[in-house]
């Protein structure tokens, strides 16, 4: 298997976000894994930003740090669902800027 056919996908996303990101992922069937789907792990994390100047924050206040309880989501995809699960992230995602990462996986999976 080619090293960079696989991406892992860190999410932060509101712990009352998780199934609804669950069907978004479902949707462009992300987190399959053999006879699997919804193959992905979360753990809690406290995330903090500051809003500044004409954002318009889920949470928060303008020129203030914040700072709040969000789910770590972890996943494994395929390069080339990577546009397609991006959208399907943002379509759901309460943040004006989710925080997603994709890393390649070197060796696959």
């Amino acid at each position: 298997m080619d090293e960079q056919q696989w991406l892992k996908l860190e999410i932060f996303i509101p712990e009352t976000y998780l199934s609804v990101l669950r069907e978004a992922l479902q949707s462009v069937d992300t987190g399959h894994m053999g006879d699997y789907d919804s193959c992905f792990a979360y753990s809690r994390v406290t995330g903090t930003w500051r809003p500044l100047a004409g954002a318009r924050p889920y949470e928060g206040t303008i020129g203030q740090i914040c700072e709040a309880p969000e789910l770590k989501v972890e996943l494994c995809i395929r390069a080339e669902r990577m546009q397609e699960t991006i959208e399907a992230i943002r379509s759901v995602h309460p943040y004006e800027t989710p925080a997603i990462y994709a890393l390649p996986l070197v060796g696959g999976v």
